[in-house]
C-alpha cells in the first residue's frame, strides 16, 4: 500500500480547520473578507446619490432612507440549526426589505458584528458569503463591515440605505382611511418552520451524551417549504420596479418581520387610522395548516403573530382597485383601512370583530 493511501483515511477524519481571529488579527481578517469583491471597506467612501436610469444613464436623487436592524443570538436566531451562510443572507434581507417596502432603491449596507471567543475566521467567512450573495442579488453599490467583541455570542447590526428621486416620490399618494390592504404572499409558514427546528433541537438534547454518535438526522422532507421560509426567505428585487412600470404606487409599505398584526398596527399608529383584516382573505399555505394541526396550534395565530415572514404589506388607494388587481394579480387584498375609532381588528367570516394584538403594542 502506498504512503498516499495510508495517509488518506487520517486526512478524512481531521476536523475542519479553525483559525482563531487573534492569529491573524482584525484588520487582516477584514482585508481577507473583502478580497476579490467589488467593495471597498471604508466608512468614508463618498456616496454620489445617483440611481440608474434608462440606457445606462443615471439621475440625481436627494431622498435617502436609512433602516437600522439588529439580530441577537439566542433571541433572533439559533446557530444550532441555522447555517451561518443562510444567516448572513437573511440578515441582509432583514434591512433591505424595509427599503423595498417604501419603494426606494437599495444602495448600501453596513454590517457590525459582535463576536464571542467561540467564533473563528472560517465562521465569519461563511457568514460573509451569505451577505455577499444578497448584495450581488440586490445590486448593492456599497458594503462595509466592522468587527467587535461580544460576551453573548453573535450580535449583528445592519444599516441599509436606499435612494429615490424627489420627482417620483411627489407622485406617491397619501394614506387615508379608505385604502386597501394588500399582502404579497402567505404568512405563518416561517413560524411553523421554526417550530419544526425547535422540536428537533429538543429531541436531540434529550439524547444521552454516550449515544450522540449514533444520532441519525431525521427526514424533514415533508417540512421543506416551511423550513425554507424560515431559514432562507427571499425578496423579489423587482418589487420597486414593478410599481414604477405600472405608475401605480402604494400610499404606505411595510416589511413583515414581527407578524402581520404588528405591521397593521404600525400603519395605524403612524397615520392615525383604523384597519379591518378579513380572516378569510389572509393567505396561509396548506403546509402551515398541516404543521399547526400537528402541533395542536392555531394557524391564524401563527399568521398574525408568528414573525419572520419577509413579506410586504401595502396600503393602496381604493380608487386604484381594478388597476392594482390587473397589474399585481398575485397580491392578495386582505382588508382595508377605516376611521381610527374602529381600531385595528380581525373580522371573522361570521362578522365578529376581534382586536388585533401584537408584541410591542
Amino acid at each position: 500500500m502506498s504512503t498516499e493511501s495510508q495517509q488518506k483515511p487520517a486526512q478524512e477524519n481531521q476536523a475542519p480547520k479553525r483559525t482563531q481571529i487573534s492569529e491573524i488579527g482584525k484588520m487582516a481578517l477584514l482585508k481577507r473578507l473583502f478580497e476579490g469583491t467589488q467593495y471597498n471597506n471604508s466608512a468614508f467612501t463618498k456616496f454620489e446619490g445617483r440611481i440608474p436610469g434608462k440606457a445606462g444613464r443615471t439621475k440625481d436623487v436627494n431622498n435617502f432612507l436609512t433602516v437600522q436592524k439588529t439580530m441577537l443570538e439566542g433571541i433572533d436566531f439559533d446557530l444550532t440549526y441555522t447555517p451561518l451562510k443562510h444567516l448572513g443572507y437573511k440578515a441582509a434581507l432583514l434591512a433591505l426589505g424595509s427599503i423595498y417596502a417604501k419603494c426606494f432603491n437599495p444602495a448600501s449596507l453596513a454590517f457590525s458584528l459582535g463576536l464571542s471567543a467561540r467564533f473563528c475566521v472560517e465562521d465569519i467567512e461563511e457568514l460573509w458569503m451569505g451577505v455577499l450573495a444578497a448584495c450581488k442579488e440586490h445590486n448593492i453599490e456599497k458594503l462595509t463591515l466592522d468587527l467587535g467583541a461580544s460576551m453573548t455570542g453573535l450580535n449583528i447590526a445592519i444599516t441599509a440605505c436606499g435612494v429615490q428621486s424627489s420627482k417620483l416620490m411627489a407622485t406617491f399618494p397619501a394614506v387615508d382611511n379608505t385604502c386597501l390592504l394588500c399582502l404579497t404572499g402567505n404568512v405563518g409558514a416561517a413560524y411553523m418552520g421554526l417550530h419544526v427546528l425547535e422540536r428537533e433541537k429538543i429531541a436531540f438534547n434529550k439524547i444521552p451524551a454516550e449515544r450522540v454518535a449514533e444520532y441519525v438526522q431525521p427526514d424533514l422532507g415533508k417540512y421543506k417549504y416551511i423550513l425554507s421560509q424560515y431559514l432562507s426567505p427571499e425578496i423579489n428585487p423587482k418589487t420597486t420596479e414593478q410599481f414604477k412600470e405600472a405608475r401605480l404606487f402604494p400610499a404606505w409599505g411595510g416589511f413583515i418581520t414581527n407578524g402581520l398584526a404588528a405591521a397593521v398596527k404600525e400603519l395605524c399608529q403612524e397615520h392615525n387610522v383604523g384597519a379591518k383584516i378579513y380572516l378569510g382573505k389572509i393567505p396561509i399555505a396548506s403546509q402551515t395548516f398541516a404543521m399547526a394541526e400537528e402541533l395542536n396550534m392555531d394557524a391564524i395565530t401563527a399568521a398574525l403573530n408568528g414573525g419572520d415572514d419577509y413579506k410586504f404589506l401595502f396600503a393602496v388607494p381604493v380608487q386604484e382597485h381594478e388597476r392594482f388587481h390587473k397589474e399585481f394579480p398575485n397580491v392578495d387584498i386582505i382588508g382595508h383601512l377605516c376611521k381610527p375609532e374602529a381600531g385595528a381588528v380581525l373580522v371573522t367570516p361570521e362578522g365578529a370583530e376581534i382586536t388585533l394584538r401584537a408584541q410591542g403594542y
